[in-house]
Parts: structure tokens; sequence; C-alpha cells
């Protein structure tokens, strides 16, 4: 079978699909034929080499955190009629965003624990579910645990346009929050559609010339010290951005107590995709896609990812019709 792999940490050039043994289904696994995977941050970073804590320096390594597809065999211990998994079922799911995996998620097949995979709800493709997994996960856990929401409050989503952008201010409207988008100008009617009721270029508006406000959802991760000063009294910030400079000032707001810069990493079980399917069904939550590549063009998928400036997912289509760079 075809996996996108690394056998050296750099830029997207270092991305090569190759050709590997398909995986079998071990006791509690299912084995998925994989439709489309997205490109996530956390994809960027194990491939630069920023996550060598945990992929470590042995190659192959496998990259593509999430995945849509069909379960193609499932192993020992996986009931059918327990679980809903059989052969032919869609479903979407994650592998381990802390284990070094050779072969993952942007692959023609993938084995995980049969916890980490839910059924896809009707009505989304492929391409549209790895759209929406890693996105709507995050800004989920954001708005309703790391902030906790509430109806009324207003809601600065920083990032806006990118995929968890889009989720949160899709969510938080429909949780009841004012929202104020900072993102490009050029996607201001995208991100009003969405449910923002203000957009502001990021490029022209200084933290201290907005707010305050009762929740930030950051996905930057600089300047956070100002940003949390634009918190209410009882506001809440949370960022997903990190780096060395968002570690720190994690750190050093510590001492601000509820007004803290809180971070979490998300880890979507089947528990997790079923809330996420419940948004989508509820009409409170769509994909935004911004470009569907090729298997073969992982790195172009990388490069359109980390140039910024796009609005929604980047999406590797694995099989079925391949675009080459539009949305599907």
């Amino acid at each position: 079978m075809k996996a996108a792999q690394i056998f050296a940490y750099g830029t997207p050039d270092v991305l090569a699909v190759t050709e590997v043994r398909r995986p079998e289904p071990g006791p509690g696994e299912v084995l998925v034929a994989v439709a489309a995977s997205s490109v996530n941050g956390h994809d960027a970073l194990v491939r630069a080499g920023a996550m060598k804590i945990v992929s470590g320096r042995r190659f192959p390594i496998g990259l593509g955190l999430d995945f849509a597809g069909v379960v193609a065999a499932t192993g020992p211990g996986v009931d059918g009629a327990t679980t809903g998994f059989t052969t032919g079922t869609p479903v979407w799911g994650t592998v381990h965003p802390r284990t070094k995996h050779a072969v993952a998620g942007a692959a023609e097949y993938v084995v995980v624990p049969v916890d980490r995979v839910a059924p896809v709800p009707a009505g989304l493709s492929p391409v549209q579910a790895a759209a929406l997994i890693v996105p709507g996960i995050t800004a989920l856990a954001a708005l309703r645990r790391a902030t906790r929401l509430s109806p009324g409050e207003s809601v600065l989503v920083r990032g806006a346009a990118g995929g968890v952008g889009t989720a949160a201010v899709q969510l938080a409207r429909a949780f009841g929050g004012r929202v104020t988008a900072l993102a490009r100008t050029r996607h201001a009617a995208a991100l009003t559609e969405l449910g923002a009721e203000e957009v502001l270029d990021y490029r022209e508006t200084t933290p201290e010339r907005i707010g305050p406000f009762d929740v930030i959802v950051d996905t930057v991760g600089t300047d956070l010290g100002a940003y949390r000063r634009r918190l209410t009294r009882s506001g809440r910030m949370v960022t997903v951005g990190l780096s060395g400079a968002a570690i720190a000032a994690i750190a050093a707001s510590t001492v601000f107590g509820p007004r803290r810069i809180r971070t979490f990493s998300a880890d979507p079980r089947t528990a997790d995709l079923a809330e996420l399917a419940e948004q989508f069904t509820s009409g409170a939550l769509v994909p935004v896609i911004d470009g569907v590549h090729p298997l073969a063009a992982i790195g172009a998928a990388h490069r359109a990812f980390e140039g910024g400036g796009v609005l929604g997912r980047q999406v590797v289509q694995v099989s079925g019709p391949q675009g080459s760079g539009t949305p599907a």
C-alpha cells in the first residue's frame, strides 16, 4: 500500500509517498481503508522535528493525525454486534498523538484501537469528515471544557480563518456567544456567515484597541500576555498555538488564577467523535475546506498549510476522485 512518510526532519520537501506492507489489526483493533486525511499543526511539528521527544530519531515516521474511511477488517475481540464496526462501516478517527507511527492517517490503510474511531454521521463525505475531526474536537474542548463558555458572553477568536478558528467561530455562536473574529479582511464575509458578529483585520488591530472579552480562543500562540490583559474580571483564555514562547507565557500567567492562559492536549476517542457528530447533525458545525490534494501531493498540502492566508483546512484525498488544490 502507499503511505506518506518522512526519512528526515525538515521542510515539506522531506515528505515522500512510499510503498509499505499493509498492516493487520491486532486484538481490539480495526483496519481502516483511508479515503481522506487532513494537515494539522501536529503533523507539521512532527515533520519539522519539533516533537522529537515523542517521534524520536528513528525513521521512517508516518504522518496524518486524522483519517476518514471505512472499516476494512477487525481484529480479535472486536464484536461487530457490540461495537457496530463491521467491514464497510464508514468511520472517522485519529491515531494517538503522543506515539511514533511508522504508518499514520495519510496512508491507504491504518490500524488503530477500536476506541479511536466512531461512525461518520450521515451527510459527510470522507473529505468533509477529515476536515472536521481535529478542528471540531479542539474547538469543543476549548469552549466547553477549558473556558466553559456561557450564553451571552463575548468571545474573541484569534486566527479565526484557520481550521480550528472556523470551528471555534461556529461553535461559539451555537453556544450563545457574541463572536469577534481576528483574521484577514478578505475572509470577513465568510466568517460573518459562520457566525462572527464582527471581523477585524489582525494586521491592523492591536490588542489594546479591542475588548474586553469574557472568553479568548487563541490559535496563533504569540503575544499571549497582551491578549490576556483584554479579559474581563471573570474572563478565561485558552491557546492551542503552542511554541516555546507560548509555553513560557502560559507558565507566567498562572499567578493570575482563573484569568490565567489555559491550554490542553486533545486526544479524541469514540465519545468525543460522537459529540462532534452531534454538532454537525444539529447544524451547529460544518467543515470549511481551503484545498484538496492527492496523496502524491501531500507536500503541497503542507506548504499551503504553513503558507497562511487561507480559509479552512488542507485535506489529503487518499482514495476516490482526487483534486489538486480545490475544495470538494
